[in-house]
């Protein structure tokens, strides 16, 4: 263990500890907020509280004491996106493989306390939008000072699970450096009088209520015994069959610190120190220590229990070199021959957290993120060779686009203002990753014999929610962008529906639709948009007629060819794309919106906490629900973003009084799929 480099590096980035030879600590706190009705993400130790008193705007709980109706944040905290399934279409490069390596990780982000529920009024987030490479996400937190355990807050489940991404929450008992008390490990396996263990039927409930998949378990505390370490393997074994016996399909990924004989004392390798671990969970993460023969010996291990070898993931620490961390790939994802195992990023928020202080908006992140998963040149059909490999050069990206309706408008969870069919109803920076769109999985594939344009999201303009994608630069030959990789059923009744437009100095602009079947691309007129940028335009391509007589009644591919018929750069932005069969009714207004607290503040503002229930007949004959958005209704019939969310409740944190106005209307609408919205349903906030 590398005690040295891990406290310098603690000391130097003011105690948020990083992985010790190695130790996955987690965020210390931040400044506390105001006491305020703001909804956080939950946090608790197991039983036994520390000594002392919590630093302000940290909670003290027990989890031993939860229960869900007492939780009154639960509401703002509760995921409603089902797990998606998903498929791996053909890799687009010769080196992506599927069926093999897969790729795990833990991301912080926010602090364990004051991590809110529901989003926050700034752009400056970890927007995580490359889901197609994931197979799994670890809401990384947990300190000796909040709370062990850790629950995700809904944005990040919904947005995963539309993305097929199971999510996990932490249990994370940290080292007697970090203020580890083998006390808590203690608490954590105590058996009840059943023989069973009640902490573990409590994370069992607490995934059920709050909707996520399973938990982490870094049990990192020295100083057992056989005793213990025995115990905490019937835990996890507990735990994970449990989870599964009681139709939660619970999910328990255990870390390589704790061994069996109750002491931590990290392998870097599977073997029969860690291996009763494995055995009990679902998956297991490899500290970060691991080289080659080590890695062939644990796939060798795992065959021999009966287990694939990619239900390891060889932990890679990139929280503070990111792409420029030294790796041996070829000991994981070799370039020849089968994969050896799967990895696990450690951190890869580093794309947003190592921004300069100077440029942390939106799209300075995106641009960062896509070299980290896509590389440097930004095309996943050919990544370049190098030091950093990246995940599309190795792993099968995979997709959920299985079934219609589809509707997309490039909305990546965060942005600078929020827009409705092109104007702007919200001025204020947001986030909020659960009404992040299906977003292209592929980032960028571009084939032209000309120049390539650059291709990236763009936040100065949108159609709808925070961005666009944007294309620019020269086209000196036709250049299709790849899009969506797909299993969607083409009928006669199939149209595909594009908002873009051009920004002013663009070039006009010939668009057509790039649609695989199963005997190749067709490109459908969408129309031509003249130089200079003249505000959004429609179209509707009637897809399924065009495709009429081609073989195979299924589109693989979605995309865009782009020329410029008069030559010159294009500035072209893409705000939809949707397709759909018939055009769907409205979904059903949502019922009886409520504030069920308020606090009025200085300035004519004030911050509420609303509830509604379920958009009415919402059974199997209803449009299914995308999310709810609610406005501010102004004088004169204009109206205000406030926000939206998934779920059946949500936080406003400053509701702003027009002209003195006594009360203030708020509309609560439902949005499907295709981002069609019900009719509002209406309360009134009075001053």
């Amino acid at each position: 263990m590398d005690i040295t480099r891990r406290t310098a590096l603690a000391a130097g980035l003011a105690a948020v500890a990083l992985p010790a030879g190695h130790s996955t600590a987690a965020p210390a706190p931040a400044t506390a907020p105001t006491p305020t009705l703001q909804p956080y993400a939950s946090y608790w130790f197991p039983d036994s509280l520390p000594g002392g008193s919590p630093e302000p705007g940290v909670v003290w709980r027990s989890l031993s004491a939860w229960e869900p109706e007492k939780d009154a944040d639960l509401p703002f905290n509760r995921a409603t996106v089902p797990l998606a399934a998903r498929f791996a279409p053909p890799p687009p490069n010769a080196t992506a493989r599927a069926g093999q390596a897969r790729v795990c990780a833990l991301a912080a982000f926010a602090h364990t306390s004051g991590n809110p529920s529901q989003g926050a009024p700034t752009a400056d987030f970890y927007a995580l939008t490359h889901w197609a490479y994931l197979d799994e996400l670890v809401f990384w937190g947990g300190s000796s000072g909040e709370g062990l355990i850790l629950a995700p807050n809904a944005p990040v489940v919904d947005a995963a699970h539309r993305n097929g991404v199971p999510v996990l929450g932490t249990v994370f008992l940290p080292p007697a450096a970090y203020g580890g008390r083998l006390e808590w490990t203690r608490d954590l396996v105590r058996r009840g009088p059943d023989g069973g263990f009640p902490l573990a039927d409590r994370l069992i409930r607490v995934a059920g209520a709050y909707g996520f998949d399973g938990w982490f378990v870094n049990a990192e505390t020295g100083g057992g015994d056989v005793r213990l370490g025995a115990d905490m393997r019937d835990f996890v074994a507990y735990l994970q069959e449990q989870g599964g016996a009681r139709g939660k399909g619970l999910r328990v990924t255990w870390y390589d610190a704790m061994a069996i004989s109750g002491d931590v004392a990290w392998q870097n390798q599977l073997n029969d120190r860690n291996s009763p671990f494995f055995r009990a969970s679902r998956s297991m993460f490899l500290n970060f220590g691991w080289d080659r023969p080590g890695l062939v010996s644990s796939g060798g291990v795992a065959r021999g229990l009966g287990r694939s070898p990619y239900d390891l993931w060889a932990g890679i620490d990139v929280e503070a070199r990111g792409w420029d961390t030294p790796v041996d790939w070829d000991a994981v994802v070799p370039a020849a021959g089968p994969h050896v195992t799967s990895y696990g990023f450690y951190r890869p928020e580093w794309t947003w957290t190592s921004l300069p202080a100077g440029d942390r908006g939106p799209a300075a992140f995106h641009a960062r993120d896509d070299r980290f998963w896509s590389g440097r040149a930004l095309d996943p059909a050919a990544p370049e060779a190098g030091p950093w490999r990246p995940p599309a050069a190795s792993v099968a990206d995979r997709s959920t686009l299985t079934a219609l309706p589809f509707a997309t408008t490039f909305n990546t969870g965060h942005g600078l203002g929020w827009y409705e069919k092109g104007r702007r109803t919200g001025e204020a920076a947001w986030n909020h990753l659960g009404l992040q769109d299906r977003l292209p999985g592929r980032r960028w594939v571009v084939r032209t014999a000309g120049p390539r344009p650059a291709v990236g999201f763009d936040f100065a303009d949108a159609w709808r929610g925070g961005s666009s994608l944007l294309v620019d630069g020269g086209l000196g030959a036709p250049a299709t962008v790849e899009l969506y990789a797909a299993r969607l059923p083409l009928s006669d009744a199939t149209v595909v529906e594009l908002a873009h437009r051009t920004d002013p100095g663009s070039a006009a602009v010939r668009v057509e639709l790039a649609v695989a079947v199963d005997d190749g691309v067709a490109y459908l007129p969408a129309g031509v948009l003249r130089a200079g940028g003249r505000g959004w335009a429609t179209a509707t391509v009637r897809a399924g007629r065009k495709l009429r007589g081609r073989r195979g009644r299924t589109i693989r591919t979605l995309g865009i060819r782009l020329t410029a018929p008069d030559g010159g750069a294009v500035r072209w932005r893409l705000g939809l794309l949707a397709v759909r069969d018939a055009v769907p009714a409205a979904p059903a207004r949502p019922v009886a919106p409520v504030v069920t607290a308020s606090r009025t503040g200085p300035g004519g503002t004030a911050e509420l906490r609303l509830a509604w229930g379920a958009a009415a007949g919402s059974g199997h004959r209803a449009r299914p629900v995308r999310q709810y958005e609610l406005h501010q209704v102004l004088p004169g019939g204009r109206f205000r973003f406030l926000g939206g969310t998934c779920g059946h409740a949500y936080y406003v944190p400053a509701l702003r009084r027009t002209d003195g106005e006594a009360a203030t209307r708020i509309e609560v609408r439902a949005v499907d799929e295709l981002y069609t919205a019900s009719a509002p349903a209406s309360l009134a906030f009075p001053w």
